[in-house]
């Protein structure tokens, strides 16, 4: 199996944070920033072929814009599909400080044959789609579509790809818990 590229997805204003940049925020445990904290998960997991989508950040060798841009994150899984090639591709939001290597592991190597992975909230149907795999060269045209029909949804597009579900019990669940707001994050 292709080692795939992973996207950590920095950009977006934080307008609920205040105009914060969420990957500089002080990680549970203190003493790194949530994108060094990033860096170190992936690094256990076995995936060191890393990008940032957006924003700043050091610790990363190369960052990508959104391509196109002012469309919200699916620009952003635009240009990493297309940076891609043929590797697989995992999206991660750096606003997500609990996950851990384990969980990474699995989404990196579940269902190898899937055009896309992720998990799904068992409340809204919706797909996680910043804990992600994607088929890079299935995905791309999919992606395409769904911007050329004027839509910013990542639902669409992992519909479009007829995403598997990477099924997670409670606990792995609660590794996905993001901060939106300053009450969210730990001090």
């Amino acid at each position: 199996m292709v080692a795939p590229l992973v996207g950590i997805f920095v950009g977006g204003r934080g307008r609920r944070m205040g105009g914060r940049d969420k990957s500089q925020l002080p990680a549970p445990g203190g003493g790194r920033t949530l994108l060094e904290r990033w860096i170190e998960v992936l690094a256990a997991a076995g995936l060191h072929d890393v990008v940032l989508v957006g924003g700043q950040g050091d610790g990363v060798r190369e960052r990508l814009q959104d391509a196109p841009s002012g469309i919200g994150p699916l620009g952003g899984l635009a240009a990493l599909l297309a940076r891609a090639g043929e590797q697989p591709v995992i999206t991660v939001a750096c606003d997500m400080p609990y996950v851990e290597a384990a969980l990474l592991s699995r989404l990196a190597s579940e269902h190898p044959g899937a055009a896309a992975l992720a998990p799904r909230d068992a409340e809204s149907g919706k797909w996680e789609a910043m804990f992600a795999r994607y088929d890079a060269a299935h995905a791309r045209p999919v992606v395409g579509e769904v911007i050329a029909s004027g839509r910013r949804s990542l639902q669409a597009a992992l519909d479009g790809v007829g995403a598997a579900e990477l099924a997670l019990d409670g606990a792995e669940r609660e590794q996905l818990r993001d901060w939106d707001v300053p009450e969210d994050v730990e001090g």
